[in-house]
């Protein structure tokens, strides 16, 4: 593959070649979907990407990604974004790959960076645990270490799509006697290890999006701890900084806004005023938070960290998400309340389905209650009492 330096193009050069690609190559059953498109679904469009090496457009060229400067970066997810392409199961691309390459040893970046590209591995996140959500650091799943084996015995729970999922990075209790952030390790497992166990969860919207896995006597190899032993709180830290701004990614909102968009076009919505007064007010938060997302991803690209005040990314945009959600429901009118795709004039629109979908995102990666006290505590400095 001739390498490109994606970074001189110009900016509406690299715009266009994006989206003529998209146009070109992406299914339309993979556009403007209101759940989580599933691995079988979505594999051979990401394959295309991986062919193209237009995966992981954050990670460095030496380990195979794009490079992107934050200029190209926001240009290269404005453009998928708009033509609402579905995301695909990337923890691998936008977490553990991340993750690899500033704390994984040598023989882990050059195992696992490239079978990610490949897309031969696909990743699931094994942080949560009944009890144990919120509050990541009460876990509660141990690891011990006999001989040349960690032996893992847990559960964890809410791990997105680990059905079809052939590895799990998840956070293990190493050291019971330490004080909670400090007996913690970070450790590597294949899915297919015997005593793992999926069992999924069926939500609301009638997907299985979610799951438990279960941990009974698993040897999973020594080497497969990323850092030092107990030291996995600092790569905790580090992961949930890059969940949060992934999280916080306006990408929801707008491919909801784009289908409300289509609904209302096909409604003939846009003579009316007080639709076009809340159309015009979820636009203008929209590219608010585009600005303040645009912020953030332009100092963890220059090496910056990623503060307490970021938590302000995950409030906007789980919230603005149902926002959009719960308009689109509302203009559906007698067909909002089907489950499934309904016809809207020449439009194939789920309202429901959004609706459903952006319900759990003010809960998981932490509720909007706790980042509300991170940024009152941490931020505004304010009283406990």
């Amino acid at each position: 593959m001739t390498e490109v330096d994606y970074n001189a193009m110009p900016d509406e050069e690299f715009r266009d070649m994006l989206r003529n690609f998209i146009e070109k190559e992406c299914p339309a059953s993979l556009r403007y979907q209101g759940r989580r498109v599933r691995w079988k679904e979505i594999k051979p469009w990401t394959l295309k990407l991986s062919k193209k090496g237009w995966l992981a457009p954050a990670w460095p060229v030496e380990h195979g990604g794009m490079g992107l400067d934050i200029e190209k970066m926001v240009a290269y997810h404005d453009i998928f974004d708009s033509a609402g392409v579905s995301r695909a199961p990337d923890m691998g691309i936008v977490m553990i790959g991340m993750l690899l390459i500033r704390f994984g040893s040598d023989a882990q970046k050059k195992y696992y960076l490239p079978r990610i590209l490949a897309c031969e591995d696909i990743w699931c996140q094994g942080y949560s645990e009944p009890g144990s959500g919120s509050d990541l650091a009460s876990l509660r799943t141990k690891a011990i270490l006999d001989g040349d084996h960690w032996v893992v015995n847990g559960q964890k729970i809410w791990t997105t799509v680990a059905q079809d999922a052939t590895d799990i990075f998840m956070l293990v209790r190493t050291d019971p006697t330490a004080k909670k952030q400090e007996g913690i390790s970070f450790l590597l497992a294949r899915m297919d290890t015997p005593g793992i166990t999926v069992r999924p969860i069926r939500t609301l919207g009638g997907e299985e999006e979610f799951c438990e896995v279960f941990f009974d006597d698993v040897r999973i190899p020594k080497e497969n701890i990323v850092g030092n032993i107990n030291e996995g709180w600092t790569m905790a830290k580090t992961l949930l900084g890059f969940e949060r701004l992934t999280i916080g990614s306006p990408k929801f909102a707008m491919i909801a806004f784009g289908s409300l968009k289509e609904l209302a076009r096909e409604k003939g919505l846009f003579d009316d005023p007080v639709f076009v007064n809340d159309f015009i007010k979820l636009k203008m938060d929209i590219d608010d938070h585009v600005g303040t997302y645009r912020r953030y991803a332009d100092a963890l690209k220059h090496g910056g960290s990623l503060g307490p005040e970021m938590s302000i990314l995950k409030i906007v945009s789980s919230e603005l998400y149902q926002r959009v959600t719960e308009l689109m429901l509302e203009v559906a009118g007698e067909q909002g309340p089907h489950l499934g795709p309904s016809n809207f004039g020449n439009a194939s629109i789920d309202p429901l389905g959004y609706y459903f979908f952006s319900r759990p995102g003010t809960i998981y990666a932490g509720s909007n209650e706790i980042q509300r006290n991170i940024l009152a505590k941490a931020v505004l400095e304010m009283p406990s009492q």
